[in-house]
């Protein structure tokens, strides 16, 4: 699909075509949807929506940063709903996708009728400035390797020195830049560090990320909170996972905090699997709830 400014996002439809309509919105930014993700959404219930945001998956051009905001993609997300003829829809958002999730909703609330939040993520300079510290103290190895990979002078901001590299002209540097940042990510996943050199689509998934955490998401100091008044009458359910060292469960909690009719349901031991059996579980029956209005 054609959203302007020379992108083209990958769209897929998928499961009941009359049924309740459910957009799903990955994380990252920059990973894209997976063919596992669709297996969240009961293909005789849900007619589910799952899209590569711009430069992500299988979005063209692949890595493009220009017109690529938080802004830029709430507009895709309501001219998708527009072209699909969908009236209103259910937003399921994990990870980076419930930063998006909530940005669009503060934006276009009629056009929201649930909210499922899995793995919050809220954009914040203390969020993202701990990721780059390693404070959220998972896997203490994997941070020692991110930040030996660059210059002890830099070590005092990682991000602005990952992202003058990730971003830079020069392709070696790019790349040899990315595969520390995503094997640092993929750490925390509990995956192994990448076998060669990252391919295409890994590097455009570092470019965009660091060109949205460099950018404080494009988002204003406590924007999403302070628009929470505008969402208080949708159905809400919030997913996490209590070990997540990638989304701390204390943001959720904050989240949760600030709008206490969300549901709450945190899942215990999930590690940082985020398509694990008990967290998928959870994503399902939280969906069923919002489904059906908030009925617990």
């Amino acid at each position: 699909m054609a959203v302007g400014d020379g992108h083209l996002v990958y769209v897929e439809e998928c499961a009941a075509t009359h049924g309740l309509p459910v957009l799903f919105l990955h994380g990252g930014p920059g990973s894209g949807c997976s063919p596992m993700q669709r297996r969240l959404f009961d293909p005789q219930r849900f007619h589910a929506v799952l899209f590569d945001q711009r430069g992500c998956g299988r979005s063209q051009p692949l890595g493009r940063l220009e017109a690529n905001t938080t802004a830029h993609l709430v507009g895709d997300l309501e001219y998708l709903r527009e072209a699909l003829g969908i009236a209103s829809w259910i937003v399921f958002g994990a990870a980076w996708g419930s930063l998006l999730a909530l940005a669009y909703a503060e934006t276009h609330p009629e056009s929201v009728r649930g909210l499922v939040l899995r793995g919050v993520f809220l954009g914040s300079a203390a969020e993202i400035g701990a990721y780059v510290r390693g404070q959220h103290g998972a896997v203490p190895a994997a941070w020692q390797a991110f930040a030996a990979a660059m210059p002890t002078s830099e070590h005092d901001d990682l991000l602005s020195a990952y992202a003058r590299r990730i971003l830079a002209d020069d392709p070696a540097i790019a790349r040899a830049a990315a595969r520390a940042w995503l094997d640092y990510a993929r750490a925390l996943h509990g995956e192994p560090p990448l076998a060669t050199a990252p391919d295409a689509s890994q590097l455009a998934s570092a470019r965009i990320q660091l060109h949205y955490l460099s950018h404080h998401c494009f988002l204003a100091p406590g924007q999403l909170l302070a628009g929470l008044d505008r969402l208080r009458h949708i159905s809400t359910t919030i997913v996490q996972g209590m070990t997540d060292p990638l989304c701390p469960p204390h943001i959720a909690k904050d989240l949760h905090r600030a709008w206490p009719e969300a549901t709450w349901l945190p899942v215990a031991g999930n590690g940082t699997d985020a398509e694990s059996p008990a967290i998928a579980r959870a994503c399902i029956k939280a969906l069923g709830w919002v489904a059906e209005g908030g009925a617990v």
